[in-house]
């Protein structure tokens, strides 16, 4: 079995969530991590901010950063969720040292 990695993980989401839907939507997430055996997860939200360039026809959007721990086998079916969902505009994992 694999060690666990840690990971920081920046999203863009389109601008259209209130702040109750975008908890509920982080929430969803940290679950779907949990489902593939992450562990030590947190969420933070960065909040509303204008794009450098319009991403979609979206020129704001919503920054939200998830750090968490995980095998690393686990990262291609969650990217593959997060490229699906048409609320996402951009997302990046990143390996923690």
């Amino acid at each position: 079995m694999s060690a666990t990695m840690k990971y920081e993980m920046m999203i863009l989401l389109t601008e259209e969530f209130n702040d109750s839907e975008l908890k509920t939507w982080a929430f969803n997430y940290a679950k779907a991590l949990r489902k593939l055996s992450a562990s030590e997860i947190s969420v933070i939200s960065r909040g509303k901010r204008d794009l450098a360039y319009a991403i979609k026809d979206q020129k704001r959007g919503n920054f939200i950063q998830i750090n968490f721990s995980s095998i690393p086998q686990y990262l291609d079916e969650f990217s593959t969720n997060l490229k699906f969902d048409t609320n996402v505009l951009r997302f990046l994992i990143l390996h923690k040292d």
